[in-house]
């Protein structure tokens, strides 16, 4: 293999969209698949489907919220971490970590942290900081590692179409930013905006006000890559094809590609 794609992606419910995932997943073939909002306890997990067109899975569901779940094409995945350290006890699924490929890969769900000010943006923010000391074990580490998830954070003004109706929004707070910022001057490196930095791109359009229709999107899910892997990456998008189906998520899969011969 000398191309390795690696993309994530908000299914926003697996159940309601599998017919979704499965038309992506055959279409675009990522040999490693992040997923968000599963939405579904694990009994409910479609593994059976998945394992028919080529892909072992692990995850970790939830009731109808939150779950996380890593693919994998034509080989197993290894589980290293189930959740993060210090959320022991935490019902909320929202992290999974595994190796697959060469490379370790993080699946994170980030919370959205609205309303804020309140409880769910303050749990936002200590969710956000046990993920950035994680992190910190995970950047320096000779082996190659991405970060890849549904992140709830509009990085800067240019990774939305407009901030005006977002300013009281908690993926646009400063705390939210600034712990973002945090996480990338660990050593990370957001691979869109490194190969894109001019462009205007966007991996979410909500339902309203058809924000889809006039392309009134915000950068919300990324793939952080630790300096090992970085030399690696040599492309990177948006399936943005996929936000146009029937019954979409409000989610576009976001992917890169690497180099498999510069990994050591």
């Amino acid at each position: 293999m000398k191309t390795l794609k690696i993309a994530t992606f908000n299914v926003n419910g697996i159940r309601a969209r599998l017919p979704n995932l499965l038309a992506w997943l055959e279409r675009e073939r990522p040999d490693i698949a992040c997923l968000q909002e599963l939405k579904a306890v694990d009994r409910y997990f479609p593994k059976a489907d998945l394992e028919a067109i080529g892909y072992a899975s692990l995850f970790m569901g939830q009731a109808s919220w939150n779950g996380v779940a890593i693919l994998v094409r034509d080989a197993e995945p290894l589980e290293v971490r189930r959740g993060l350290p210090g959320t022991e006890g935490d019902p909320q699924s929202r992290y999974l970590e595994a190796a697959a490929h060469g490379v370790l890969v993080g699946c994170l769900y980030l919370p959205n942290g609205n309303p804020q000010p309140g409880p769910k943006f303050d749990y936002k923010l200590a969710w956000f900081e046990r993920l950035i000391e994680h992190a910190a074990t995970l950047q320096g580490s000779d082996h190659p590692v991405v970060l890849a998830g549904d992140y709830n954070v509009v990085p800067t003004d240019f990774d939305i179409y407009n901030t005006r109706s977002w300013l009281k929004d908690a993926l646009l707070q400063p705390q939210s930013r600034e712990c973002y910022q945090r996480l990338l001057q660990q050593g990370w490196t957001d691979a869109l905006r490194h190969l894109y930095p001019n462009d205007r791109i966007y991996t979410f359009w909500d339902y309203f006000r058809q924000h889809w229709q006039k392309n009134a999107g915000l950068r919300i899910d990324h793939l952080l890559l630790n300096p090992t892997l970085k030399p690696c990456l040599k492309n990177a998008g948006v399936d943005a094809w996929v936000r146009n189906e029937a019954h979409a998520s409000d989610h576009a899969p976001t992917w890169i590609e690497l180099n498999t011969r510069k990994l050591k």
